[in-house]
């Protein structure tokens, strides 16, 4: 077994009398791919948002490598290596898809403020645009404004981007959204083909697109963990199929 990188500790984000994540504890390994799933309303982003510094943890400690970044900002987050997309394509459409690239690489740049720079990537820079592209199977539309590109391509786009900053764990928040059959086949290659080294969390509401990509899968309910396997576990679990169907166990009695 690999070395844990990502340590959740108990976690809870509460907003007033909501725990809106509650007690949540799992480790994510080095090159572990891991699923989040579960109904809307289960805390999935609201942890994803406390793992990456967008919301700081009421209770509990996040560590990374084994350093605590329970209280870090967002910058320092992604600067040690975890990086993520959004549910909402947050692009600039007015610029090509080369000029998103180059924005990504150099926003983490303690120069990203300057007036002096030029407008053209470096030889570093290219190298970096040029493995997101491909990764990604946008090499076709580098040049292409982000506005004329389709909707598949965007949420490629937006993943190309987080890749920029070598991350150590990257977290994706259904990167299928929206998408089309196709599209969704097309994504979904793009996750698999992504560096076995990389650590992945994802969130999906398609199950069976999750299950397929990942090696463990955790089932979220009103917060907290409900059960935890390997996607051939979670697929005839009892508990899991009434979630999505609307009744869980325990409620029914209300």
């Amino acid at each position: 077994m690999s070395a844990v990188l990502l340590q959740l500790n108990q976690v809870g984000v509460h907003f007033g009398a909501l725990k809106a994540v509650d007690q949540v504890s799992f480790d994510l390994h080095a090159g572990e791919r891991v699923a989040i799933l579960g109904p809307n309303g289960a805390g999935k982003t609201t942890l994803f948002n406390a793992i990456t510094g967008m919301t700081i943890a009421t209770t509990g400690d996040i560590r990374f490598s084994a350093k605590s970044i329970t209280k870090a900002s967002p910058n320092h987050r992604a600067e040690l290596g975890i990086a993520r997309t959004f549910q909402i394509t947050n692009l600039f459409f007015g610029l090509s898809v080369e000029d998103n690239l180059l924005l990504a690489i150099r926003g983490l740049r303690r120069s990203k403020f300057s007036f002096w720079r030029s407008n053209q990537p470096n030889t570093n820079e290219e190298s970096i645009i040029e493995s997101a592209l491909s990764r990604c199977h946008l090499d076709q539309q580098r040049h292409t404004l982000v506005k004329d590109i389709s909707y598949g391509e965007q949420r490629q786009l937006e993943l190309a981007m987080s890749l920029t900053s070598s991350p150590r764990v990257l977290l994706l928040d259904e990167p299928a959204a929206g998408l089309s059959p196709a599209e969704r086949v097309v994504m979904a290659q793009v996750i698999q083909a992504l560096p076995r080294e990389l650590a992945l969390i994802l969130i999906e509401h398609d199950i069976e697109l999750a299950l397929g990509l990942v090696d463990r899968v955790i089932c979220m309910y009103q917060g907290s963990i409900l059960v935890e396997g390997k996607p051939d576990e979670i697929r005839g679990n009892q508990q899991v199929q009434e979630i999505y169907l609307g009744k869980p166990r325990h409620a029914r009695s209300h």
